[in-house]
C-alpha cells in the first residue's frame, strides 16, 4: 500500500485539524439557518399582508343602487351622476362640493365616487381575512345570517383597479391610494433628480481631487461617513428650518408666481429626501470609484488625456454599476420614509392630485400609518393593500435601476 504523503502524523495536529473543520462545518450550518430564517420572516410578512388585502365583507348600503337608476351606476353619463347628486344631496352640501371642485370639472370617476361616498353611502360591517374566506366559509356566512341579515357577503380584493383610481376618502371601501401613489412618485423624482449627481459629483471630488493630507477634506470625508447614520427624523427638523421656513420663497413657488400658502410642498419633501440619501449616495459612489483599477488611469494619462477625460471616458462608464447600485439602496430607504415628509407638512387626508412641484402632497407610508391608526377592521385591510402596492413601486423602480447598472456593465 501506498503511503499518503499528504497525511498528517502528528496526533495533535490531527487533532486540530478536525476541530478546525468542525468550527468551519458549524458556522456553515449557523450561516444557512440565518438564511432561512430570513426567508421565513420574509414569507411571514408577504403571507401576512397578503392576507389581509383579500377576503370576504359584509356590506349594507343607505340607499341601494338600483333605487337610483335602472342599470349599474358605472354605465351612467356624467350627467346622470350630476342629476342624482343634485336631486339627492342637500343645497348646502352641493355647495360645499361645488366650492372644492365645479361638477362639470371632475372626470366620470370623480363622479362615480362622489355617487357611492355621497348617496349610496355603503358601510363595511365586517370583514374576514383570506384565510377565513377560504377555509371558513361556512361559518362566515352563518355568521352575516345571524349578526348582519340585511347585509351582503362579497369576496373583496382589496387590491383592484378602483383603488388605484381613487382619492383618499373617510370610507375604507371607497378609499384609493391614487393621490398617495402620485405623490410619492413626485418625491422619488425629485429626490434623484436632486441627489444624483450632487452625491455623484462629490464622490468624484473625494476620490480623484481631494488630497487627504488636508484637514479639511479629512473633516469632509468624517462627516459624511457620520451623516449616514443620522436618523430620518433630524433631516425631517433641518427640511422644515431650511426649505419650509428658510427658502419658501422657493419651495412655495413665490420665486416662479405660483405662490401657494407656505413652503410644505412637494418640493420642500423631495429636496429633504434627498438631504437624507445623500450620504449613502456618496459613500457607494466612492467604494464604486475606489473599485476602478488605477492602471486604467495611468493608461490614459501615459496617452495624453486629462484628468478630467480619463474621469469622464474611464472611471466613470467602469464605476456606473457601483454607483447605480448605492443609487437602487438610496432610494429604498427613501420611499419608505415618513417622519421627514410629516415633519414638513404631509398631508393625512388630501383629495386633488399633486399638479406639480408646488403642490401639497400625501405619500404612500403616510397613508399606510394614517389606515393603521383607525379603529375599524376595513382600514388595515386597505392598509395592507396600500403596503403591496408601496412593494410593486419600490421593486418596479429598482428593477429600471437595475436594467439601467446591467445595460452600462455590458458596455464596459
Amino acid at each position: 500500500m501506498i503511503p499518503d504523503p499528504f497525511a498528517v502524523k502528528d496526533p495533535r495536529l490531527a487533532q486540530h485539524l478536525q476541530q478546525r473543520h468542525r468550527a468551519s462545518r458549524l458556522w456553515k450550518y449557523v450561516f444557512f439557518l440565518s438564511i432561512c430564517i430570513g426567508l421565513i420572516a420574509l414569507s411571514t410578512l408577504l403571507w401576512t399582508v397578503i392576507n389581509q388585502s383579500f377576503g370576504y365583507i359584509a356590506e349594507v348600503n343607505k340607499v341601494e343602487p338600483s333605487a337610483l337608476a335602472d342599470r349599474p351606476l358605472e354605465q351612467l353619463s356624467e350627467t346622470e351622476l350630476t342629476d342624482i347628486l343634485r336631486q339627492r344631496l342637500t343645497k348646502l352640501r352641493l355647495r360645499a362640493l361645488e366650492r372644492e371642485k365645479p361638477f362639470d370639472q371632475r372626470t366620470h370617476a370623480d363622479l362615480l365616487t362622489l355617487t357611492y361616498e355621497q348617496v349610496v353611502q355603503p358601510k363595511i360591517v365586517a370583514t374576514w381575512t383570506l384565510s377565513e374566506s377560504l377555509f371558513q366559509k361556512e361559518n362566515v356566512q352563518a355568521e352575516v345570517n345571524k349578526r348582519f341579515p340585511g347585509a351582503a357577503l362579497t369576496f373583496r380584493a382589496w387590491l383592484n383597479r378602483s383603488f388605484l383610481q381613487n382619492s383618499m376618502s373617510s370610507q375604507a371601501g371607497l378609499a384609493g391610494v391614487r393621490t398617495a401613489l402620485l405623490g410619492s412618485i413626485h418625491i422619488i423624482l425629485i429626490t434623484i433628480l436632486f441627489a444624483f449627481p450632487i452625491g455623484v459629483g462629490a464622490a468624484i471630488y473625494l476620490e480623484e481631487y481631494a488630497d487627504r493630507r488636508y484637514w479639511f477634506n479629512r473633516i469632509i470625508q468624517t462627516n459624511i461617513e457620520n451623516l449616514a447614520g443620522v436618523p430620518s427624523i433630524v433631516y425631517g427638523i433641518l427640511g422644515l428650518a431650511i426649505f419650509v421656513r428658510a427658502l419658501s420663497g422657493l419651495t412655495s413657488g413665490a420665486w416662479f408666481g405660483t405662490p401657494t400658502d407656505n413652503g410644505r410642498t412637494i418640493l420642500s419633501a423631495g429636496l429633504t429626501m434627498g438631504l437624507l440619501i445623500l450620504p449613502i449616495l456618496i459613500i457607494n459612489a466612492q467604494e464604486a470609484v475606489r473599485a476602478v483599477p488605477n492602471s486604467l488611469r495611468q493608461a490614459a494619462y501615459g496617452l495624453g488625456a486629462t484628468q478630467w477625460q480619463t474621469i469622464w471616458h474611464h472611471v466613470l462608464p467602469n464605476a456606473l454599476p457601483g454607483i447605480l447600485t448605492g443609487a437602487i439602496l438610496a432610494v429604498s430607504r427613501a420611499i419608505g420614509e415618513t417622519a421627514p415628509l410629516i415633519l414638513v407638512g404631509a398631508s393625512t387626508m388630501l383629495t386633488s392630485d399633486p399638479n406639480g412641484p408646488f403642490s401639497y402632497f400625501t405619500a404612500l407610508p403616510i397613508q399606510i400609518y394614517n389606515w393603521t391608526t383607525r379603529p375599524q377592521s376595513e382600514f388595515r385591510n386597505i392598509a395592507a393593500a396600500a403596503i403591496l402596492v408601496l412593494l410593486i413601486t419600490l421593486l418596479s423602480l429598482n428593477a429600471v435601476a437595475i436594467l439601467f447598472r446591467n445595460h452600462f456593465s455590458k458596455r464596459v
